[in-house]
């Protein structure tokens, strides 16, 4: 079967740390993915455009590099099948019939087993397993070695051929020893020659088809080669793999290639890469090393820009690191982080980390607020932030509130109990910032407090007998709050000892 690889760009905003996964060790710098084509690449691209054509011989060999092995010995391999075919006694003279017997001498004398993953051509001459891309690739080349013309075809998710032959085109499932023009009957003959049955092969609905060319059918072994590392979380492994093909269909320069239309089943290449290099950038993100994506995004959006996609990948990566260092208590190392990276990050989404940081730094330092001098430039800061619209508004009104709230704790805490200058420093905020239903709440109970104490400070001159000063003491009280109930109770006792 046809394998395309998955898209599964991590953009982890969660930082994991129990990654068992990847083939690295965590927390290591490793070395990045080769970026720069195998000069093979751009070879093979270079004959592709010939006008000449390609020769079997230089099909065969891309085919064997595709699979990652161009050994000598698989090239005569391949020969030695090309010399069999072609020198056979048996070798019918219609191109039609001469296609037939390449479909089946593969079956018989060097296609063994079919293997769902088994895209490469060398690996069939090996053991005999084969896929519908393998064997595709390998029945193209001998029948261009016998001078067949031939295109390949793709589906969602499988690979055959046509064979142009007499002025028509058939249809030929390569991983089928009867899969020539299928759904026709196939006389089945026993070893004298007599017919003794036949066998069918039903026809394929294949509607939705798409016919490419000789060098797209090889480079569906990269396609599933990279299908086959990102299954198993390799990462790394299909980066370079997914760089060859691109070169090998577009050439050096993808951007020359603009105006390809690669179709429905064939995937455009040069996204592909992009999707490979995205993928191995966020298992970096996975793996908890943001820093290395950063890297590789620098890296690698130099030789293949695309700026919204990067820029994606950046910043997941600085977010994550930011959140990691501010999960560590790090925040000053999060600011830092977060200034050197700035050039990364679009306008929207420095916003966000700085509001995100911003937030922790304010609220550390209201948490460490020890003086009223100091409540006081929190206070100020907070202010400065809220109107430059750097943090949002609701969270802007919390943070000052408990600012205010913390401050006017410590100016009213114990020994003191100075409620006044709590009373004061709030009805200030107040009137600075306008209404706060938790402020107006808090300014009530500490003008209470402070008129709890004038009713304390009278209890206790006048049980001292000093009658006088716990008089002037009850009308300070009541000048400032002249319906408190305590107070209001005091003056009648006042009232009472003078017969009043």
């Amino acid at each position: 079967m046809k394998q395309k690889p998955s898209i599964n760009l991590f953009l982890f905003i969660l930082i994991f740390t129990n990654i068992n996964t990847l083939s690295y060790a965590q927390n290591r710098t490793s070395a990045f993915p080769r970026l720069e084509p195998d000069p093979k690449a751009l070879e093979f691209f270079d004959i592709s455009k010939n006008a000449s054509g390609i020769t079997w011989q230089q099909l065969a060999q891309m085919s064997l590099w595709a699979s990652g092995d161009t050994s000598v010995s698989n090239f005569d391999r391949i020969s030695s099948a090309v010399r069999a075919v072609n020198s056979s006694g048996e070798f019918p003279a219609s191109d039609r019939e001469k296609a037939e017997f390449i479909l089946n001498y593969m079956h018989k004398n060097i296609l063994k087993s079919y293997s769902l993953y088994q895209t490469r051509v060398d690996v069939i001459f090996s053991n005999g397993r084969f896929n519908c891309v393998s064997s595709a690739v390998l029945y193209m080349i001998l029948c261009k070695s016998a001078g067949i013309n031939t295109s390949g075809v793709v589906t969602k998710e499988h690979a055959f051929i046509i064979v142009h032959a007499g002025g028509q085109n058939y249809d030929v499932e390569t991983t089928n020893p009867y899969g020539f023009d299928p759904g026709n009957r196939k006389d089945f003959l026993d070893s004298s020659g007599k017919i003794t049955g036949f066998a069918y092969v039903p026809p394929q609905n294949y509607r939705d088809r798409q016919t490419i060319n000789q060098v797209q059918l090889v480079s569906l072994v990269f396609n599933n080669i990279i299908a086959d590392h990102e299954r198993q979380n390799r990462y790394n492994e299909a980066v370079p793999v997914a760089v060859d093909m691109a070169a090998l269909l577009c050439g050096k320069s993808l951007a020359d290639n603009a105006g390809n239309t690669w179709g429905t089943h064939f995937e455009d290449p040069r996204k592909g890469l992009m999707d490979r290099l995205l993928n191995f950038g966020g298992a970096q993100l996975k793996a908890g090393r943001e820093e290395d994506a950063l890297r590789w995004a620098a890296d690698a959006s130099a030789l293949y820009p695309d700026e919204l996609r990067w820029q994606e990948l950046s910043n997941a990566a600085v977010n994550n690191y930011i959140t990691k260092l501010l999960k560590a208590g790090k925040t000053e190392d999060a600011r830092s982080f977060l200034e050197k990276q700035k050039k990364l990050l679009t306008a929207n989404e420095y916003g966000k980390l700085d509001a995100l940081l911003l937030d922790t730094e304010l609220l550390n330092a209201a948490n460490k607020i020890k003086t009223a001098e100091e409540g006081e430039a929190i206070v100020n800061i907070m202010d400065i932030a809220h109107k430059e619209g750097r943090l949002p508004e609701k969270r802007s009104v919390e943070l000052l509130t408990f600012a205010i709230q913390k401050t006017a704790s410590i100016l009213s805490a114990a020994p003191a109990r100075n409620w006044r200058a709590a009373v004061i420093f709030i009805e200030n905020n107040l009137a600075r910032f306008g209404q706060n239903r938790e402020l107006e709440q808090a300014l009530k109970t500490y003008r209470d407090n402070l008129a709890a104490d004038y009713h304390n400070r009278f209890a206790a001159e006048w049980n001292k007998k000093n009658y006088e000063e716990a008089e002037r003491i009850l009308n300070e009280g009541l000048a400032e709050f002249p319906s408190d109930r305590r107070l209001l109770t005091n003056r009648e006792t006042v009232n009472k000892s003078r017969g009043r």
